[in-house]
């Protein structure tokens, strides 16, 4: 049974991988037995705390800068990936900007956007034509709680998450037959930098813990069993699915 969850002589791309819960999913992966292609906007070529970590696993790291608010980049970033046999693409990178709807700048909403959806879909896309071409591979979104929510003062990041769970389910009715499963993760309230104003408000964080059936928030260690999961021949038969890992959150 644990060979279904080896990934030993696979190569990974983990977007998002240098904090957070790219950093956890970067990590569990290597821990299975991948080699691991780290990318984020401020990721160092070398010496990254991800690449220690992978490394003393006894895992290949490759560390690549992207700004996924540049469409230009994330182009020449697939073009790069795309003369690599990548075996698994983990489309974590992402951001989050807080304004009322009726307030919220159109430029926060482009941007993000642009980050947490477009991008997405310009990596998936040149990376999953060599998936394509050699019949096999695994597509990983990190979707949301607000995949199936609306959220509050952050429409940008609702419609981009959103937008994620109809990704998945649009790929997955393309590739599946083709050999490449494509799902997606949905991480409840995780504690990260992007949640750290949520957890800061006294009354935000009291209420969101009330509701958590775990009676925690998570920790980016909590996706990693999700994420070899979806990245082994474990879920060869799991396609278009968003996966909530959020302690009972929507269950409540």
């Amino acid at each position: 049974m644990s060979g279904l969850f080896d990934l030993a002589g696979r190569t990974a791309v983990v977007t998002g991988a240098r904090r957070g819960i790219g950093r956890a999913m970067a990590v569990a992966l290597a821990a299975a037995g991948a080699d691991i292609i780290g990318v984020s906007a401020t990721l160092e070529s070398s010496g990254s705390a991800v690449e220690h970590e992978v490394r003393a696993l006894g895992r290949r790291f490759v560390g690549i800068a992207c700004d996924f608010a540049d469409r230009g980049a994330v182009v020449a970033l697939g073009e790069r990936l795309a003369g690599d046999p990548v075996d698994i693409l983990v489309n974590n990178a992402g951001t989050i900007l807080r304004a009322p709807a009726a307030e919220h700048p159109l430029e926060w909403f482009d941007r993000v956007v642009e980050i947490n959806l477009a991008s997405q879909f310009v990596l998936t896309q040149a990376v999953g034509r060599g998936m394509i071409e050699r019949g096999g591979g695994k597509v990983i979104f990190t979707a949301s709680l607000l995949t199936f929510q609306g959220g509050v003062t952050v429409p940008g990041y609702a419609a981009a998450k959103s937008g994620i769970g109809g990704l998945t389910k649009a790929l997955a009715n393309e590739w599946s037959p083709l050999g490449v499963n494509v799902n997606a993760i949905a991480p409840g309230y995780i504690a990260t930098d992007n949640t750290q104003a949520l957890r800061e408000d006294e009354n935000r964080s009291s209420a969101i813990l009330s509701r958590i059936p775990a009676g925690r928030w998570g920790r980016p260690d909590d996706l990693a069993g999700a994420t070899v999961f979806l990245a082994s021949a474990a879920s060869d038969y799991v396609d278009g699915v968003v996966l909530p890992v959020d302690g009972g959150w929507l269950g409540r």
